[in-house]
């Protein structure tokens, strides 16, 4: 089973921006939909942005549409997510997600969260 490890989650003012990182523990990893998903205290989790296996197509939540980029390096099996213009709103736990197939309620592989803190 593939294992996902997010990272560079932490304190940003607001305007600023993050990148996160999801390392795969195998090379599998670059036959997957990849995506990214949030939990912002006392909510339900939400979808933020997908990127296909193939790294041609993506999608993103309206609420992060022209401010988070998805991308990844299949060389290193990481995933980013690259945050601009952050709000306080975007505060959350963001956590890496993996699967054959992309259903926008998650799929099959998550990471353990990464904390994104958005100070005014």
């Amino acid at each position: 089973q593939v294992q996902l490890a997010e990272s560079g989650g932490g304190l940003v003012q607001v305007g600023g921006s993050l990148r996160l990182s999801c390392a795969a523990s195998e090379r599998t990893i670059t036959r997957y939909a990849v995506g990214w998903f949030r939990q912002a205290p006392g909510k339900e989790r939400e979808f933020v942005a997908v990127l296909s296996w193939s790294g041609g197509s993506t999608h993103y939540a309206d609420s992060v549409k022209g401010r988070f980029t998805i991308s990844k390096d299949d060389a290193k099996n990481t995933v980013f997510l690259y945050m601009n213009s952050l709000k306080a709103e975007d505060t959350a736990v963001y956590y890496c997600n993996a699967g054959l197939l992309f259903r926008p309620d998650g799929m099959d592989i998550w990471g353990k969260g990464t904390l994104v803190t958005v100070s005014s």
